[in-house]
C-alpha cells in the first residue's frame, strides 16, 4: 500500500494500533452488537443514513440513534486512519457527512414536532419559511476533526407566522418557532445521555454573539453584516456554508444567504486593512493560549493554537483569501489545502511554500486526531504520557517518539516562519515608532510637524502643506498613525539613498487623493518591498503616477516576486481570466457588470506590470510594443468569446467572423493608451447575418469602450473599413475582399493600401485566416504605376504634415521631415511598388525590419537602409521616453541631426 501525504511510511503498521486508544476500547466494549451495521470502508452520506434507519429498527428513538451512529462512526474512522487505511480527505469528509446527516435528521425531528403544536411557519405570500443551517469553520469547508464541535448559525428566509395546530390555535411568529426549533437541536444534538452526545453545539459566532438571539432573519444578518460586521468575522463567514437541511441545498433556496455573505466577506478592492485586523485577532488568541498554558507547561504544545500551529496555516492563506478574493474570485474556496494550492497558482505564493504548508497542514492535523482518539476529548494539546507519544508516533509511521518530535518541530518551525513573513510587514523601520495618538487637530500638527523634521529641501515644503490638509485632517486614528509610520520609512530610505526626492514628491501627489482609501495605506505599510518599487517606478516617469491614479489598485502588481523575470503570457492571461468568470458563475455574479470590470482589472493589472518592467529597463521599446500588442490581441479574444456566449439573437454556437487589425495593432507597435484600429469581417450565409453580427459587434465595442467604475480598455476606431464611417460596422468578407482587390465600382484608395501593409488578422473565424492573407498579399503585390503612386504618397503626406506644424526652431520626431512618418510613408511606397517582384517586402515585419530588407533587395543603396532602420529605432525610443515623462516630442534638431539626416536620406533616395 503507498504511503499517504504527511506520513512517511505506513507499510507496517499493525492492524491493532487503534485498540491502544482508550476511547476504541469502550466502543467495542460497549457497541460490540452495533460495530457491523457500518458497512466496510469510510462512511459515506448514504451508509450513515442506512446505518441510523437499521438503529431505529433495533428500537432506539431519534436521539439514541443519532449518538450511537456518532460512536460507529468514530470507531471505524479511528480505525481505518490509525491503520494507514484512510487519509486525512477521508477522515474529515466522514465527519462532514456525520454532521450534515445528523443535523438533517434532527431538524425534521424537530420541524414534525414543532408543526404539530404550532403549525407551518408561513411568509406573508403563503409559501414556508425556509430555515438554513449554517455551518461554519472546518464544518463549512468539510474539514471537522474527529472530536469538533460544530459552529453554527441558524438564520431564516422571511418573517412571517405559522398556521396554528390542527385547531388553528397556538400561533407564533415565525421568529418565536425557529427560535424553539433551534433551541430543541441544541438539545437534540448536544445534551450528554448514556451513549453520550451527536456533536457540541457553539452559536457564539451569530451576530452579536451570546448576546444576540439564537436565529436571525436574513434581512437581519444582512443588516447587521453591513453596519456591525467585524472585520475577524469575514474571516468566520469565508467558510460558511449551508449544511442542512437537505433540501435547501437541494432546491437551490441557500443561494440566497450567498449573496448576503459575498459582498462583506469579499471586498471590491484589494483589502490590506485586514493585515491589522488579522494581526490583532492572533495575538489575542495567542494571549489566551499562554493564559491557559501559565501554570501548565504541558498545554503549550498546542498543534492547534501555539506557534507554528493549525491555525497559523488557516490564517496565512485566509488572509490572502480575504485581500484578493474581492477582485479574483478564482480564491474564494473552502478547504485549507485547495486554497494553497489557489494562492500559490494565482502567484501570491511560492509554489514550493504552498506544498510545504500543505504538508504541515495534512500532518498537524493528523497528529490533532490521534491525540482526539486517545479519549474522544476536544483537545490539541500533545499528552504527556510517555506510551501515549509513542502510540501518535507509531500510527504516524515513526519509529520512535523522537523521530516524530523532530518532524513535528521541523512541520511547526516552517509554518510559524511563513506566518511570521506574512504578517511582518509593519514591523520593519527602524525609525518608525508606531504613535498615532487618540484625538485632537493640535495633537495631529505635532505629530506631522514631528515626522516632517525627517525630511528637507522641497519634500519637506510639499508634506506640510499636508498639516492643514481636509483628507489628513480626516482620517481615523488608525489610517492616521499608518500613513505617519509610511513617511517615518520614507524618510528612512531617502536618507540611505534607496529612493529619489522626485518619487517623493510623485508619491504625495499620487497618495493625496486616495488618502481616504485607507487600504492603500495598509498595503504600503505591510509590504514593504511593493512600496519601495512604487516609488521607484514615480521616480522614473511622470505617465506611470497618472496611470496610477486612474487605477491604484494595480499597485499590488508590483508584489508579484518574478514580476521582471517574465513576460506577458497571452494563453495564461486567457486561462485566468476564463478560471475567474467561472468562479462569478458558480456564485451567479457573472452579470455583464461584472464581467467588463473583471475584463478591466486584468487589463489594467498586466499593462501596469508592462510598464513597470518598462521603467526599470527590462524591456526594450520594441519588446513593450509586442507584449502591449499581444495583450490587446488576447482581450479582443476574450471580449469575443464572452460577447457571442451572451448574445441574444446568435444563432451559432462559434462566429463565423473575424477582426483585422491596423495601424499600431496591425504592426505590433501599441503604446500606452494607443487605440485599436480594426476591420470587422464576416463569412455567414444566414440571412439574418448582418443583422446578428452587427448587434455582435456593437456589444464588443461597448464592452471595450464603455468606462466603468474600473475605467475603460481601449478606445476603438473603425475608419478603415470599408468607405470608412460612412459603411457598415461590419463587412461581408467578400465585399472587403472585392473593396480591396479594386473589384467593382466602389474600391479602395491608394492610402487605405498603404494602411493594408501594416494589417493583420488578429483572431475570429479559423478559415478567414488564409483568405484575408490571400486578399492582403494581392493588394500589396498588384501591378502599380511608380509615377502616380509616388505623387498620391507624396500629396497624402503633405496632407499630414499640414494637420501636424512643428515649430521652426524645433524637430518633431514623429512629423518633421526626416522624422518617423517619413520613414514609414517611403517604406510603404517601396513595399507597394516593388512586393511583386521582391515578395519579402510584403511580410508585416514593422518598419526596422522592412528597411533592412529593402537596402538587402538593394531598393536602397548600401549603408542607407541599415542607418535609417537605426534612427527610427532611436526616435521610436525618445518617443517612447517623452510619453511616459509626459513630455513634448519636440526636440532641438541639432540633438537628432544624424538621425533625421538619415531618415532624409531614404525619403530622398525614393521619392524624389
Amino acid at each position: 500500500m503507498d504511503s499517504l501525504p504527511g506520513v512517511p511510511c505506513l507499510v507496517d503498521l499493525p492492524i491493532d494500533l487503534p485498540l491502544y486508544s482508550r476511547f476504541v476500547q469502550r466502543l467495542h466494549r460497549r457497541y460490540a452488537d452495533e460495530l457491523p451495521l457500518l458497512p466496510p470502508g469510510s462512511p459515506t452520506r448514504d451508509s450513515l443514513r442506512a446505518v441510523y434507519a437499521a438503529l431505529q429498527s433495533r428500537g432506539l428513538d431519534t436521539s439514541a440513534a443519532l449518538r450511537v451512529l456518532r460512536q460507529l462512526t468514530l470507531e471505524r474512522l479511528a480505525q481505518r486512519d490509525c491503520t494507514g487505511q484512510a487519509d486525512l480527505a477521508a477522515v474529515t469528509q466522514g465527519m462532514t457527512w456525520l454532521a450534515e446527516v445528523t443535523l438533517d435528521i434532527a431538524w425534521q425531528q424537530v420541524m414534525a414536532d414543532l408543526d404539530a403544536l404550532h403549525g407551518a411557519p408561513t411568509q406573508a405570500s403563503g409559501q414556508r419559511a425556509e430555515m438554513w443551517i449554517v455551518g461554519m469553520g472546518k464544518l463549512g469547508a468539510r474539514e471537522l476533526n474527529v472530536s469538533s464541535d460544530i459552529d453554527l448559525i441558524y438564520v431564516y428566509d422571511e418573517d412571517g407566522e405559522t398556521l396554528g395546530n390542527s385547531e388553528g390555535r397556538n400561533k407564533v411568529s415565525c421568529q418565536e418557532y425557529f427560535t424553539r426549533a433551534v433551541k430543541r437541536m441544541y438539545a437534540l444534538m448536544g445534551d450528554t445521555t448514556e451513549h453520550g452526545f451527536v456533536f457540541r453545539v457553539d452559536l457564539a459566532l451569530r451576530p452579536n454573539g451570546n448576546s444576540g438571539p439564537s436565529v436571525v432573519s436574513l434581512g437581519a444578518l444582512e443588516e447587521y453584516l453591513l453596519v456591525q460586521g467585524r472585520e475577524w468575522e469575514r474571516f468566520a463567514w469565508m467558510k460558511s456554508r449551508v449544511v442542512a437541511p437537505r433540501t435547501a441545498m437541494l432546491n437551490g433556496s441557500a443561494q440566497a444567504l450567498r449573496a448576503v455573505v459575498l459582498p462583506f466577506v469579499f471586498r471590491r478592492y484589494l483589502d490590506y486593512n485586514v493585515f491589522e485586523s488579522l494581526r490583532t485577532l492572533h495575538q489575542q488568541i495567542r494571549d489566551h493560549a499562554a493564559k491557559r498554558s501559565a501554570g501548565h507547561p504541558e498545554r503549550a504544545n498546542d498543534v492547534k493554537l501555539s506557534r507554528g500551529g493549525i491555525r497559523e496555516i488557516e490564517f496565512t492563506v485566509q488572509l490572502l483569501q480575504v485581500v484578493r478574493g474581492g477582485q479574483f474570485p478564482e480564491l474564494r474556496t473552502r478547504p485549507t489545502l485547495d486554497a494553497l494550492q489557489r494562492v500559490a497558482k494565482a502567484g501570491l505564493m511560492p509554489q514550493a511554500t504552498a506544498d510545504a504548508l500543505s504538508a504541515a497542514y495534512v500532518f498537524l492535523r493528523q497528529v490533532e486526531h490521534r491525540i482526539q482518539y486517545l479519549d474522544d476529548q476536544q483537545t490539541h494539546v500533545l499528552p504527556t504520557r510517555d506510551d501515549d507519544l509513542a502510540w501518535i508516533a507509531q500510527t504516524l509511521g515513526h519509529a520512535s517518539t523522537c523521530s516524530f518530535l523532530s518532524a513535528l518541530d521541523a512541520h511547526r518551525e516552517v509554518v510559524a516562519q511563513e506566518f511570521d513573513t506574512l504578517l511582518g510587514g509593519d514591523r520593519d523601520c527602524k525609525t518608525c515608532n508606531g504613535k498615532n495618538g487618540k484625538s485632537g487637530h493640535g495633537r495631529e500638527h505635532a505629530e506631522l510637524e514631528s515626522v516632517l523634521s525627517d525630511f528637507i529641501g522641497p519634500v519637506r515644503v510639499r508634506l506640510a502643506q499636508w498639516v492643514d490638509n481636509p483628507r489628513v485632517l480626516a482620517l481615523r486614528d488608525d489610517a492616521r498613525g499608518r500613513l505617519m509610520r509610511l513617511l517615518q520609512r520614507t524618510a528612512q530610505w531617502l536618507g540611505e539613498g534607496r529612493i529619489s526626492e522626485v518619487a517623493v514628491l510623485r508619491m504625495a501627489d499620487w497618495i493625496e487623493p486616495l488618502l481616504r482609501r485607507e487600504s492603500y495605506l495598509a498595503l504600503m505599510l505591510e509590504r514593504p518591498s511593493v512600496y519601495e518599487r512604487l516609488l521607484r517606478l514615480l521616480g522614473a516617469a511622470k505617465w506611470p503616477a497618472r496611470y496610477l491614479l486612474q487605477h491604484p489598485g494595480v499597485i499590488d502588481e508590483l508584489a508579484g516576486g518574478n514580476l521582471f523575470d517574465t513576460r506577458f503570457d497571452a494563453a495564461e492571461f486567457e486561462a485566468e481570466l476564463q478560471a475567474r468568470r467561472a468562479a462569478l458563475q458558480r456564485t451567479g455574479e457573472d452579470d455583464e457588470e461584472s464581467l467588463m470590470n473583471l475584463l478591466r482589472r486584468a487589463h489594467h493589472a498586466e499593462q501596469f506590470r508592462t510598464l513597470a518592467r518598462d521603467v526599470e529597463g527590462v524591456l526594450t521599446v520594441e519588446q513593450v510594443a509586442d507584449d502591449l500588442s499581444a495583450l490587446a490581441d488576447a482581450v479582443l479574444r476574450v471580449t469575443a468569446r464572452w460577447c457571442w456566449d451572451r448574445l441574444k439573437n446568435r444563432h451559432r454556437d462559434e462566429p463565423a467572423m473575424a477582426i483585422i487589425g491596423y495601424g499600431k495593432l496591425g504592426g505590433k507597435e501599441l503604446g500606452y493608451g494607443s487605440d485599436l484600429d480594426i476591420v470587422f469581417v464576416y463569412d455567414d450565409e444566414d440571412e439574418r447575418a448582418q443583422e446578428i453580427y452587427a448587434s455582435y459587434v456593437r456589444k464588443m465595442i461597448n464592452w471595450m469602450t464603455v468606462k466603468t467604475a474600473e475605467g475603460d480598455v481601449y478606445e476603438i476606431d473603425t475608419a478603415l473599413r470599408p468607405n470608412g464611417n460612412s459603411g457598415l460596422l461590419v463587412t461581408r468578407f467578400e465585399a472587403y475582399a472585392d473593396y480591396q482587390q479594386q473589384r467593382g465600382s466602389n474600391t479602395a484608395w491608394t492610402w487605405e493600401h498603404q494602411a493594408m501593409t501594416r494589417a493583420r488578422f488578429v483572431m475570429g473565424w479559423p478559415s478567414l485566416a488564409p483568405r484575408f492573407d490571400a486578399v492582403r498579399h494581392a493588394v500589396i503585390s498588384a501591378p502599380r504605376d511608380a509615377v502616380s503612386l509616388k505623387a498620391e504618397i507624396v500629396a497624402m503626406r503633405e496632407r499630414v504634415r499640414q494637420g501636424h506644424p512643428v515649430k521652426p526652431d524645433q524637430f518633431d520626431v514623429k512629423h518633421s521631415p526626416g522624422g518617423m512618418v517619413d520613414a514609414e510613408f517611403a517604406m510603404q511606397y517601396l513595399v507597394l511598388l516593388h512586393a511583386p517582384a521582391h515578395p519579402e517586402l510584403a511580410d508585416n515585419v514593422g518598419n526596422i525590419a522592412l528597411l533592412q530588407r529593402a537596402e538587402k533587395a538593394v531598393l536602397l543603396p548600401q549603408g542607407v537602409g541599415q542607418a535609417a532602420a537605426n534612427a527610427y529605432r532611436e526616435m521610436r525610443r525618445l518617443q517612447h521616453r517623452a510619453r511616459l515623462n509626459e513630455e513634448p516630442t519636440q526636440v532641438d534638431p541639432l540633438s537628432l541631426s544624424s538621425a533625421r539626416d538619415a531618415v532624409l536620406a531614404v525619403w530622398r533616395f525614393v521619392m524624389h
